[in-house]
């Protein structure tokens, strides 16, 4: 069906390969997983299970946090495992959204203990070591090569497994207004609304059931946004006090970015949330063509060209003292002068 897929089949033969040698499988995406990682994990064990139904798959959590609340809906959300409680020795390790092992958080210990491994990812950067790796860049999403893995296995392909693959679609495009929503992207989703997956659905349940405490999150968020170099470039923050104050949860507040990002007239968005612990997480995301996956990687996060993020210890204003030099760096040769908050 998919050029990307059929380009890709050398690959996925690989990997079905070493999935056949193997009895136990875990597979894990990064730490604050996000609607690609969650969707894809689900997704690809769903995938195994259609193909090779004897195996013994675990989904696996990279951090002792709970699945987000709006992600929650995912068909087998509620089995996925905390890596940090897991104690088996997998035969094949399976990273899903991410090439590096410092994002695995603790199933980086996990992934150290396998037999063999593979990874699945469209991030950019670094060098992947794994028996088989499968990294294609120019993919809107992780759950787009997963669902070309189904389209390659030619396995019955079920609503639920759908769901989930079209949610990692979905929200990694930011409902496909991102610059990343291409060809493929729609192409796959609409494969897999023809297979089950129900837009409406996802979207009631990752877009459309804010509670009120986050919706009072939001308005201080947005009575909170300044801009620099005339306007190119948008700010906003959220501090632990906030969060408190309005009974929000932290999970929710990560798509706050793109309140931000929605300012007229900006190209770059910078979102800071303060979370327990000391740590600020900044969620950045490129209107135009600006690569801000630099400045992420620059303060030890990463993403790609139009949506990446990064964790820094400090206080929100530590972070944007930090972050704000790296953005406007980015604007250094338009011929505009820097300028303070406008």
């Amino acid at each position: 069906m998919l050029t990307h897929a059929a380009a890709c089949a050398a690959d996925f033969d690989r990997l079905s390969a070493l999935i056949e040698a193997s009895h136990t499988i875990a597979i894990c995406a990064h730490v604050n997983p996000d609607g690609d990682a969650l969707g894809s994990v689900l997704g690809l064990a769903q995938v195994i299970d259609a193909r090779w139904p004897g195996k013994d798959v675990t989904t696996l959590l990279a951090d002792d946090a709970p699945v987000p609340r709006i992600y929650q809906f995912l068909a087998g959300a509620d089995g996925l495992v905390r890596a940090c409680t897991y104690d088996g020795d997998p035969d094949l390790f399976v990273s899903v959204d991410l090439s590096m092992p410092s994002r695995l958080g603790d199933g980086e210990a996990v992934l150290r203990r396998s037999r063999t491994t593979a990874i699945l990812d469209h991030h950019p950067g670094g060098e992947a070591t794994a028996e088989v790796a499968i990294i294609r860049s120019e993919a809107a999403a992780a759950g787009i090569i997963i669902a070309e893995y189904a389209m390659h296995l030619g396995i019955d392909v079920t609503p639920d497994m759908s769901d989930n693959l079209f949610c990692a679609i979905v929200t990694d495009t930011g409902r496909f207004q991102y610059q990343n929503a291409d060809s493929e992207a729609f192409e796959v989703a609409s494969w897999l609304v023809a297979h089950g997956a129900s837009p409406s659905k996802v979207s009631l349940n990752v877009y459309q059931s804010f509670k009120l405490s986050f919706l009072h999150l939001k308005s201080a968020v947005m009575g909170r946004i300044v801009t620099f170099e005339h306007g190119k470039i948008a700010y906003s923050y959220a501090t632990v006090a906030d969060i408190e104050r309005t009974g929000a949860s932290l999970d929710e507040s990560d798509g706050l970015v793109d309140v931000v990002r929605s300012v007229e007239g900006s190209e770059v968005a910078l979102f800071l949330k303060e979370v327990p612990g000391g740590m600020v997480r900044g969620n950045l995301r490129s209107k135009s063509g600006r690569d801000i996956s630099g400045v992420a990687r620059a303060l030890g996060g990463g993403g790609h060209r139009a949506a990446s993020g990064f964790t820094v210890e400090g206080t929100v204003d530590d972070a944007l003292a930090a972050a704000l030099p790296l953005l406007k760096a980015l604007f250094a040769h338009d011929g505009d002068e820097g300028q303070g908050a406008s």
